[in-house]
């Protein structure tokens, strides 16, 4: 079957001197592999830039259920960049964002409502004029309600943070893992925000990256197989 759809590409790799596989989140069929050749080529008419984490294209495919890898015929850029991809510091969180993506959307079925959220969050990183540097914390927090795992914010108390279930409380937990004062109410500050207002929130260095650590532990309770974030540590420094 061949169709037309619109995707994010989360990953490419190369298969051959001439191929590569591509990883995208389809908004029609979800997250899917897709052979494509001519790679490296001259005259080829994929262009890097097509490929490139987190680049918003339109394909056209040959879509098989019975297939793991699929065939892509033809791609265009849907949503062409304006400063993501050289902006260095908005460039560093769109590839720590890639890799976050790869790693926790690992099925394959598609999801209208977060794809489009995907869509969303990246042009707002594109077209930002404000500062960003509290975007990727934003995110994360925004991505849990569509992985399942969003944190509970009924009550009005924030004096903990119960980061295994998720929860704010007026009294510690019994076991070790949560935040107190200062860092539970950032928190909240964090949950209750959107983009257009998180610079309102005024973090420092350390708070920043002592929150994204908090909400990568959070992660890693509710997503078991949630392993080392590799650019983890470019992150951390861009806003020294």
């Amino acid at each position: 079957m061949q169709v037309k759809t619109e995707g994010i590409v989360f990953h490419s790799i190369k298969y051959s001197d001439n191929s590569a596989i591509v990883t995208i989140f389809t908004r029609q069929f979800g997250r899917v592999s897709y052979m494509i050749y001519g790679r490296g080529r001259k005259k080829s008419s994929w262009k890097p830039v097509f490929f490139q984490p987190l680049s918003i294209v339109e394909l056209e495919v040959s879509h098989d259920m019975r297939k793991n890898i699929q065939q892509m015929k033809d791609v265009r850029m849907l949503v062409p960049y304006k400063s993501l991809t050289i902006d260095p510091v908005k460039r560093s969180i769109a590839l720590f964002i890639a890799e976050i993506l790869l790693k926790v959307l690992s099925q394959s079925e598609a999801d209208e409502s977060l794809y489009l959220f995907l869509r969303q969050s990246l042009e707002f990183l594109d077209h930002s004029e404000q500062s960003t540097a509290n975007f990727h914390l934003v995110f994360l927090l925004k991505l849990s309600r569509y992985l399942g795992f969003e944190p509970n914010t009924d009550r009005h108390s924030t004096l903990f943070f119960d980061l295994v279930n998720g929860v704010f409380l007026s009294s510690p937990p019994a076991h070790h893992h949560y935040l107190i004062a200062d860092e539970a109410e950032k928190m909240a500050q964090l949950l209750r925000t959107d983009y257009e207002h998180m610079t309102e929130i005024k973090l420092s260095r350390q708070q920043r990256e002592k929150l994204l650590e908090d909400i990568i532990s959070y992660y890693r309770f509710h997503l078991p197989d949630f392993h080392e974030i590799h650019s983890l540590e470019v992150l951390k420094t861009l806003f020294d």
